[in-house]
């Protein structure tokens, strides 16, 4: 194929686009004023004859950017894609003629909004270039699990069954981690009656039959650098000799440490032996061996023991745990069971605000706790007397009423704290050229941003729960278990199966130099000019994915493997020098320009819309699907992200007389589902400085709003357009018209 840049235009005339439309005005607009090479028509597009037709043209004219005006980018994707070829779509379906009316009185304004959009592909198309691998591919079938607890173990099974080399690193003597500890666990087959064997020998013996597992106990990550398919880690043991590995994923199964309970003095922890935490009753139970359990104090066996549920967490007390860690319920019923099923006669009384029991047998668990005898009383204990013997005040919230127990033993349900690593808000990154691993860090990322994963509320490792379970903000690196959420075992299974499955993708994906979701099998990368750049470090530091480092003179340096491709530091940067081959400033700014403004005498006005492809672009396409119109003066064009929105795109569109721009992002803060973490609020930051330009430019402010918007905002979605147009019916069109 030739170097020179050919471009056909395809008009499609299907779906009603042709009883709407004048194709062939629009087929005129883009080979005159768009410039067009071939400009072609078609009753469909879509079908084998239409696909044929621009095939042919790409193998015998030439033709290396297509751009298709018909359907959304959303549609007909499969049919609509060529190899080595710039495809780009011009939305005039559900785009034009699916939210307008079909009438006699707006037919001039919907044949002006597909004219446009036809523009608008043919210019974009000529600054588009078929994205090619940056050569920093490379395929490596090994992942590196770290934690050796149920989660690690699994993950490392899981991996070494689909075929890969897995190393295991733990940095105990043992593997086991957590439930290594316990006596039972809770049943996950039915009837889901009775405690069942922990399962963890069962895994050990696996992972040592299996020959493409490799274990390093007594071992932390003392550095890890690279990028997916590439990394480099060492492993250092606790003699102080290192090894490195070459990995193509990473695992963090780092698991959970228990809540302290010297937090809980008030409980009698600390103050008496017989006050135990959870953890510490398995090993009394472990000592029991299925007989009859004694208490520490005097090795006297149970008669009576009281379990205080949600002991220092699940409250909003200072140094107390906010949150429930979603398995001490079920947890406490077994431990019941251990007391039930040694001797039907121990008192086993359960204390709880609110009882969870979640899995598919939680609620049989429960009942069979209750067919043992055991005893759930709805209370909260203010104290824990422990002089001359145990004593458990609480309110009895059934009867109203104060009481109290004297059990002999009292168990806590403490509640865990995930192991996530250092926080890199609190411990910076070394220089670059420098290293100096951190010992309370998990990963010892050699990254710019940080030595671990970025951490949610409550110290877990980021993981966006809706849109992307496992994945991280360092792309590659996937957490799996209570690290990453509170779960219990059988959730940790699943998470750990879940994360392997990731991990292979991520390296097949690397192999191949494409994007991991939401943009898989996107080829591109960012690239910068050097000489334009002035090293600000905006890009480095708004990078949701921690994909750029610094060289040692402080330039960025791309990491196209750890890259989502959603344009943050495209957005970021002030001199506009980082594009990628598909997706630029000029790209996007193409777009913006090459619309017909009209002047104010034609009452027209125009409102640019830039909508996020993953949410905002789909609510708009649905909205169009359910006939829900909205304002025919609005062009919308779809960004990556709302992150990758630089803001000489508003100012451009302000200036060429656009007369109002709306923005719509995803939704950020802490519950966010902007796809790319941060970008939603990195452009809601940048737009909060826009006020200025247009104080500037003598413009009014509500000219330009942003929007967080979901993908089920069908209705809202067209809304906040139709908003936009009353604001400038009241404001008034912008002074900058031609």
């Amino acid at each position: 194929m030739s170097d020179e840049m050919k471009i056909g235009a395809y008009i499609c005339k299907g779906c009603g686009i042709g009883d709407r439309l004048n194709t062939q005005q629009m087929a005129t607009i883009a080979e005159r004023e768009a410039k067009a090479n071939v400009v072609r028509e078609h009753d469909y597009l879509c079908n084998a004859d239409g696909v044929a037709m621009i095939q042919k043209d790409i193998d015998e004219e030439g033709v290396n950017r297509v751009a298709i005006i018909a359907c959304s980018r959303r549609a007909k994707t499969e049919a609509f894609n060529f190899d080595g070829v710039a495809v780009i779509r011009g939305n005039i379906r559900e785009g034009v003629i699916w939210v307008r009316p079909d009438t006699e009185e707006a037919q001039e304004t919907t044949q002006e909004m597909a004219e446009d959009y036809t523009r608008m592909a043919v210019f974009e198309a000529r600054y588009q270039t078929p994205p090619k691998p940056s050569g920093q591919a490379g395929r490596n079938p090994h992942l590196l699990v770290v934690g050796g607890g149920i989660s690690g173990m699994t993950a490392a099974i899981e991996a070494a069954k689909a075929g890969y080399q897995v190393t295991l690193v733990e940095k105990e003597a043992e593997l086991g981690g957590t439930a290594g500890k316990l006596f039972k666990r809770v049943p996950n087959a039915h009837p889901f009656k009775d405690p069942m064997d922990t399962g963890v020998e069962a895994l050990k013996a696996a992972i040592e039959a299996d020959d493409r597992i490799t274990v390093h106990t007594s071992s932390t990550i003392t550095k890890t650098s690279g990028a997916p398919g590439r990394f480099s880690v060492d492993i250092t043991r606790e003699s102080g000799e290192t090894i490195t590995e070459n990995v193509g994923a990473i695992i963090q199964a780092s698991g959970f440490k228990p809540y302290d309970a010297n937090n809980l003095p008030e409980l009698g922890y600390g103050k008496s032996p017989d006050v135990v935490t959870q953890i510490e009753l398995e090993a009394l139970a472990k000592a029991a061996n299925g007989g009859p359990i004694k208490r520490p104090s005097d090795g006297k066996e149970v008669e009576s023991v009281v379990f205080v549920q949600c002991a220092g967490q699940r409250s909003d007390k200072e140094g107390h745990l906010p949150y429930c860690s979603g398995f001490c319920c079920n947890a406490s019923i077994k431990q019941a069971m251990y007391f039930k099923d040694a001797n039907p006669n121990v008192d086993t009384v359960v204390l709880y605000t609110d009882l969870r029991t979640p899995g598919a047998g939680g609620e049989d668990f429960y009942r069979a706790g209750q067919e043992k005898g055991v005893i759930f009383t709805k209370g909260t204990v203010s104290e824990v007397e422990t002089g001359g013997g145990l004593k458990v005040k609480f309110k009895d919230l059934i009867l109203d009423e104060d009481t109290e127990a004297q059990p002999d033993l009292v168990v806590l349900a403490t509640g865990t704290v995930p192991n996530s690593g250092v926080d890199i808000e609190e411990v910076p990154q070394n220089e670059p050229g420098e290293w100096e691993s951190d010992p309370n860090s998990v990963l010892n990322l050699a990254y710019r941003q940080g030595k671990d994963l970025p951490l949610l509320k409550h110290g877990f490792n980021d993981s966006h729960f809706i849109c992307f379970p496992y994945e991280t903000r360092r792309t590659g690196i996937y957490t799996a278990g209570p690290v990453r959420r509170p779960m219990d075992i059988q959730q940790a299974i699943e998470d750990a199966t879940g994360a392997a499955l990731k991990s292979i993708q991520a390296i097949e994906n690397a192999a191949q130099g494409r994007a991991a979701h939401p943009r898989s099998g996107d080829l591109s990368y960012p690239s910068f000019r050097k000489e334009g750049c002035t090293q600000c470090k905006r890009c480095t530091v708004e990078c949701p994915f921690g994909a750029i480092d610094e060289d040692e003179e402080r330039y960025p340096q791309f990491n196209e493997s750890r890259c989502r491709r959603c344009g943050t530091c495209m957005g970021a940067c002030p001199v506009r020098v980082i594009s990628f081959e598909n997706y630029s400033v000029d790209s996007v700014g193409q777009q913006i320009k090459n619309i017909e403004i009209p002047d104010e005498f034609d009452e027209k006005p125009r409102i640019l819309v830039l909508a996020c492809e993953n949410d905002a672009y789909p609510a708009l396409d649905m909205a169009a699907m359910k006939g829900i119109e909205y304002s025919a003066f609005a062009r919308v064009i779809p960004v990556r992200c709302l992150g990758s929105v630089n803001t000489i795109w508003v100012t451009d569109a302000l200036n060429t007389g656009y007369d109002g721009v709306v923005l719509m992002g995803c939704q950020k803060g802490e519950n966010y589902q902007c796809h790319f973490v941060k970008g939603s609020e990195m452009a809601h930051y940048r737009m909060s400085k826009v006020d200025d330009t247009l104080e500037q430019l003598n413009l009014e402010k509500e000219r330009v709003e942003t929007y967080e918007v979901a993908i089920t905002d069908v209705e809202r979605a067209p809304k906040l357009i139709n908003d936009m147009a009353e604001t400038i019916e009241k404001i008034g069109m912008s002074p900058f018209k031609f």
